[in-house]
This record gives C-alpha cells, structure tokens and sequence, in this order.
C-alpha cells in the first residue's frame, strides 16, 4: 500500500463532497462507513484512508452491515454491466456448470439462513476455495458470521479504497 499521496488520494481528498460520498458509495454501500471516510478528509496518505476505513467498519451497526451487504451481488451472479464486480468474482467465470450449480445451492441455502448474500473478498480466490468457504461458513452462529461478513467487507474496501486513490484519470 502506499505512504504518500497519490493523484488519486489527492483528487478524492478535493473532489466536492456530493463527488466523494459517490465514491465511497462505489466501494462500500454503508452511508454510515462512508460519512465517516468523508468526515475526515484530507487523508496525508493512502494508509491513513485504510486506517479510517478499518475503524469505520468495526463501528457498523447490524443494520448498517446489512445495508453494506445490499451492494454485492451474489457469489457466481456478479451485477451485469458491473466491471467491479465481475472482475472480484473472476474466480467463478471459468467455473464448470457443476460448481456454479452447487454455488447458487449454496448461496440460497445461506441466504436463507442468514438473511443475506454470501460475502466473501472473492479477489484471487477459485471458485472451489468460494464454495468451500460456503460450505463452512453456513455452519456458523448469525452472530460468528456477522463478524466474519464484518472482516470480508473490510478486506473488499481495502481493494476498493486502493484502487481508487490509485487510479490516475484526468
């Protein structure tokens, strides 16, 4: 990650709020994480941005997790027209048509059980690393899986987050 300011970082420490809340918004549908992250622009550097992001998270509310999880499409039925999100569940594309079968299984199964989508950090994981992460998880207390929801979305907002005060766009 990185220690000093970016194009980016510095574009998004300056864009007009309405531009960043729109930002923040791409990376994370919680509009309490987001008027958090907004609150305390400028950011010195990439990792202070992170740092924010992390506490923000671990201050969300049932509620604003749920609202977070709204975002993200399910595993193995990434949002069409959506490169973000078909490009975290690469893992899947090549899938056979057994393992997505057995992944839109699972994913109801969880759904139903818990109320919400699956979410895993799908970034550099296999299709088989996802159901088996599934398959475990279901297994799980509500309240052992918000936590572990808690952690994959921070994970997801750190890819998120760098991309975006990475990106050197005019």
């Amino acid at each position: 990650m990185t220690s000093t300011s970016t194009p980016g970082l510095a574009r998004f420490n300056t864009s007009a709020d309405s531009d960043a809340l729109a930002a923040l918004h791409e990376v994370c549908a919680s509009s309490a994480w987001g008027s958090k992250l907004l609150a305390q622009r400028p950011y010195a550097s990439a990792e202070e941005l992170f740092r924010a992001s992390d506490a923000a998270m671990a201050e969300l509310t049932a509620e604003d997790l749920a609202e977070a999880m709204a975002g993200h499409p399910p595993i193995g039925r990434p949002k069409p027209g959506d490169p973000t999100s078909a490009r975290e569940q690469s893992g899947m594309a090549g899938a056979s048509e057994a393992l997505k079968a057995e992944m839109l299984e699972l994913n109801l199964a969880y759904q139903e059980k818990f109320g919400h989508v699956f979410l895993i950090c799908a970034t550099g994981r296999t299709g088989e690393q996802m159901r088996d992460a599934v398959r475990e998880r279901i297994g799980h207390t509500p309240e052992e899986e918000r936590e572990i929801v808690r952690a994959e979305l921070g994970k997801i907002n750190r890819i998120r987050l760098t991309r975006l005060v990475e990106e050197d766009r005019a």
